[in-house]
C-alpha cells in the first residue's frame, strides 16, 4: 500500500530562491507541453508522443536562448512536469470514451505563475536523500531543514516539495508501506452523517459537529474586508492575500486533524464500518452548501476507507437511493419520506425513533445485507471479511493507493 507522509519545511532565503526557480521552470514545461499537444490536435496532426514531446519541450529547448534557463534546474523536475499534463490528456480521452468510470474529466488548463500554490517533484533518479541529520537534500537546491513529527516506515520512492497559498512549505514522501492489521474486535457499526450531529453510529452514540469554518468565519470576514480595501496589484493586497489563506489553511488543518482523529478512533473500536454513498458534489450545490463543505464528509469517508484497508477492518458504502431515514429499524415499514424538522417519530409497531440513531441502524442493516423472512429469521448471512491474497485480482492489475498524510492520496 502506497502512503504519503508530509512534514514541515524551513528553506533558507536562498533555497527559497531556488524553488521558485524550479517552480516556474515546471510552469512553463507543463504549459510547453499543454500547447504542443493542443496545436497538434488543432491542425489535425498525429498524437505526439511522450518521448517525441519531451525531445522537442525539453531537449531542443534547452539550446535555444528563449528556454536557456531550463538548465538551470534538475532534469528530473522537467520531466516529472512533462508527466503532469500527459496524464492529464489521457485522463480526458479516456473519460470522453467511457473507458474511465466517474464523472467526466475537464481537459487540463495551462497553469497560471499567479497560482499560490505551486509544487515539483523529485524520484528516485534524481538522487535525493534524507542525511543523518535530518536535513533532505535536493539537486540544484541544497539541504533543506526538515521537521520531522514521526519517522518515515520506509524508503520513499519520490519527494514532493510543495508551497501552500499560505506561503508553507512542506516535502510529501511517498512510500511502500506495510499493512499493520488491528487484533479482531467484535462491534459492527452503521454511520449516518449528518450537519447538526457530523456522525450518528449505530449504537446510539453522537459525534456533535465542530463547525469550524463557521467558528472562524468572523476572523475571515475581517480579514477579507480588509483585502479588499487594498489596491489590485499592490504588495499590500498581496500581503493581505497571504493572511486570509493563512486563516483557511488554519481551519482546514484544524477539520483534517479532527476528521483523523475520530476515523481511527472508529476503526480501531470496530471491526465492520458501513457509510451511507452521500453526493456531495449534489448537495454542495443545495442551500446547505456552505454547512455541506464545512463538515467535510467526503475526506472523512475516504480516511475511514483506507484505514480500513491497511488495519484489517471491513468497509462497505450503503447506496445512496436507500430509504434509511423512512424504514423502520424495528419491524422493516417505510413509513414516506419526513422533512428535515422531524427528528423523531413513532412507527405503527410502537417503537420510537430518533431520526438519526434510526438511519444509522438502517445504514448497518443495509451493508449486511440482512434480509428477514415472514417469521423474522435471518435468511442471508453477514459478510466474512477474506484475507486481502484470496481476493482474485489479476497480477496485471493495477492495485489501489491509500490516503495519507495522512489523507491525501499517492500520485
Amino acid at each position: 500500500m502506497q502512503l504519503r507522509y508530509n512534514y514541515r519545511v524551513y528553506p533558507t532565503s536562498g533555497q527559497c530562491e531556488a524553488l521558485a526557480r524550479a517552480f516556474g521552470c515546471a510552469r512553463v514545461v507543463f504549459n510547453d507541453g499543454l500547447r504542443a499537444r493542443q496545436q497538434a490536435r488543432k491542425n489535425g496532426e498525429p498524437y505526439v508522443s511522450d518521448g517525441d514531446l519531451s525531445k522537442r519541450v525539453i531537449t531542443e529547448a534547452k539550446r535555444t536562448p528563449e528556454r536557456a534557463w531550463l538548465g538551470e534546474v534538475s532534469a528530473v523536475v522537467l520531466q516529472q512536469a512533462l508527466a503532469d499534463p500527459n496524464v492529464a490528456c489521457r485522463n480526458f480521452f479516456t473519460s470522453l470514451s467511457g473507458k474511465r468510470r466517474g464523472r467526466q474529466v475537464a481537459p487540463p488548463r495551462f497553469r497560471s505563475r499567479k497560482d499560490n500554490r505551486q509544487a515539483i517533484r523529485f524520484t528516485a533518479n534524481a538522487r535525493f536523500k534524507v542525511l543523518g541529520n535530518g536535513r533532505l537534500r535536493l539537486p540544484k537546491i541544497g539541504d533543506l531543514r526538515v521537521v520531522w513529527s514521526r519517522q518515515l516506515p520506509a524508503e520513499p520512492s519520490s519527494v514532493t516539495i510543495v508551497m501552500d497559498a499560505a506561503g508553507r512549505y512542506y516535502a510529501s514522501f511517498v512510500v511502500q508501506a506495510v499493512d499493520e492489521p488491528l487484533p479482531l474486535a467484535e462491534p459492527e457499526v452503521g454511520i449516518d452523517l449528518g450537519l447538526t450531529h457530523f456522525a450518528v453510529l449505530s449504537d446510539g452514540t453522537k459525534v456533535t459537529a465542530p463547525k469550524f469554518l463557521r467558528r472562524a468565519a468572523r476572523n475571515l470576514r475581517r480579514l477579507q474586508k480588509a483585502m479588499c480595501r487594498k489596491a489590485k496589484g499592490s504588495n499590500n493586497r498581496k500581503k493581505a492575500v497571504v493572511k486570509v489563506a493563512r486563516a483557511h489553511a488554519r481551519v482546514a488543518d484544524t477539520r483534517r486533524d479532527w476528521q483523523h482523529k475520530l476515523s481511527t478512533a472508529i476503526i480501531r473500536d470496530n471491526q465492520v464500518v458501513y457509510v451511507e454513498d452521500l453526493c456531495v458534489t449534489g448537495l454542495g450545490r443545495t442551500r446547505l452548501a456552505k454547512s455541506v463543505h464545512d463538515a467535510g464528509w467526503g475526506q472523512f469517508v475516504d480516511m475511514l476507507e483506507y484505514k480500513a484497508a491497511r488495519y484489517g477492518r471491513t468497509f462497505g458504502k450503503v447506496d445512496r437511493f436507500a430509504p434509511t431515514s423512512q424504514t423502520c429499524s424495528a419491524c422493516g415499514r417505510v413509513d414516506g419520506p419526513k422533512p428535515l424538522s422531524v427528528r423523531s417519530w413513532t412507527c405503527p409497531c410502537g417503537a420510537a425513533h430518533d431520526r438519526d440513531v434510526n438511519a444509522a441502524r438502517n445504514v448497518l442493516a443495509q451493508g449486511r445485507g440482512e434480509s428477514l423472512n415472514v417469521c423474522g429469521a435471518q435468511v442471508r448471512p453477514a459478510p466474512v471479511p477474506a484475507p486481502r491474497r484470496e481476493a482474485g485480482i489479476r497480477s496485471n492489475a493495477a492495485r489501489c493507493s491509500a490516503r495519507s498524510v495522512e489523507g491525501i492520496p499517492a500520485l
